[in-house]
């Protein structure tokens, strides 16, 4: 019987690594939700700033629950602000005089027209490290185009790689673009962060654009295309690389994929598949050769893994020492003894589920982890908390009653 996914209790009272470094974070959807989680996860107090009706993320839900929201926004705070307004804008300089970091993701221009600019930030407090993330920086051409991840994943180069040569290109099914942003914005911060507290330096402006990362990743092809002059054909799951690398079909209908990419595993592979005569072809004999054929060595191990359901595949190449494993899909991954084991998969308390399968804090630090602390908040619900304190009781009363603070769609309250 497969084990339950690890229940974890919210421990409130734990401390992270990055215990004491406020965050204000004003971003929206998933790049600076992405970003400031990492910083949450590990003991940073996030104060998410929403415009009333929330951060659009909590739009994207599944039969009426807020899914995104709840995974990206656990360890979090929530201020309701309209920074429309004078009020609002005043909050947020209030806050940022207390903060070692502030995240925003507004179109380029915006935080200047209202008088939040890096500059105006810096007077108030000159060690504040200022993330901003957009589409495609804050200068040149394109600083003002939207910055959705769709668009970089596309411009990028990327989806011009992905996806099979005789079909169109293919958009990642995921959130690429904000993801490769969101994990290199981190890596930034702490950079940033380190010169401050650590060399005595200056707060400073990250820009953080969603081409850049994604761009990066994509490696040498700029320099392979100087070189040949060719542009890389998408090639489905092969790589031009080295061979043999795909995914092949079992006989029950499941998929595994298999790469081989030094020459000692694709020998194995040869030898494991009742071939040993292929070592020595020269079609397959070097790895130069076996990418030039790899349509035809595709077949060849193809047929082999056809012939076979996935569990005697696994074990036959597992136990042959080839590397080889299963395709999963989100049922199959949930139900994984590896998964279940090592608690890649955890439960976390949900007023709305129950239990809310999510990832636990990634990576795992043995001396100083992460924490789950506590479930992604109700638009506002930390207004009184947070607010209250800063402002004065009796200023605080008096901003509420006038709406100049809103109370957000649940009162701040949790349901």
């Amino acid at each position: 019987m497969k084990k339950r996914p690890a229940r974890k209790p919210f421990t409130p009272t734990a401390r992270g690594p990055l215990n004491g470094v406020r965050v204000v974070d004003l971003s929206r959807l998933v790049a600076g939700n992405v970003l400031t989680l990492q910083l949450a996860d590990f003991g940073a107090e996030v104060i998410k700033i929403e415009p009333p009706e929330g951060d659009t993320l909590r739009s994207w839900k599944v039969k009426g629950v807020e899914t995104a929201w709840k995974v990206y926004s656990r360890n979090k705070k929530s201020v309701a602000l309209d920074l429309r307004a004078d009020v609002g804008r005043a909050i947020v300089r209030e806050l940022a005089k207390s903060a070692a970091i502030l995240v925003e993701s507004f179109r380029p221009g915006v935080l200047e027209d209202m008088g939040l600019s890096p500059a105006e930030l810096h007077e108030i407090n000159p060690r504040l490290v200022i993330v901003r993330i957009s589409g495609w920086g804050q200068d040149g051409r394109y600083r003002h185009k939207p910055g959705f991840g769709t668009l970089i994943e596309g411009y990028s180069g990327f989806a011009s790689m992905n996806g099979f040569e005789d079909r169109e290109p293919v958009l990642p099914p995921m959130y690429l673009a904000d993801a490769m942003a969101a994990l290199y914005g981190y890596g930034a911060v702490m950079v940033a962060l380190r010169e401050v507290e650590v060399n005595g330096g200056k707060g400073q402006t990250l820009d953080l654009p969603l081409f850049d990362p994604l761009f990066s990743v994509l490696g040498p092809q700029a320099a392979n295309h100087k070189l040949t002059g060719d542009v890389k054909v998408r090639s489905g799951s092969r790589s031009t690389n080295a061979a043999p690398r795909n995914v092949y079909q079992t006989r029950d209908g499941h998929w595994v994929c298999l790469s081989a990419s030094t020459q000692g595993m694709a020998e194995r592979v040869l030898v494991k598949i009742g071939r040993p005569e292929l070592v020595k072809d020269p079609r397959f004999a070097t790895n130069i050769e076996r990418v030039k054929n790899g349509l035809e060595l595709d077949g060849i191990i193809g047929g082999f893994i056809a012939a076979r359901d996935l569990d005697e595949n696994l074990r036959y190449f597992d136990e042959a020492g080839v590397t080889i494993g299963p395709v999963y899909d989100i049922a199959q991954i949930v139900r994984d003894d590896y998964v279940l084991e090592r608690e890649a998969l955890i439960e976390i308390p949900d007023e709305d589920m129950g239990e809310l399968p999510t990832h636990p804090v990634v990576p795992r630090l043995s001396g100083t982890p992460g924490a789950l602390k506590s479930a992604a908040p109700r638009v506002g619900e930390h207004n009184e908390a947070l607010l209250k304190p800063l402002l004065g009781e009796d200023e605080y009363a008096k901003l509420c009653a006038s709406g100049a603070i809103s109370q957000g769609k649940n009162g701040g309250k949790k349901k």
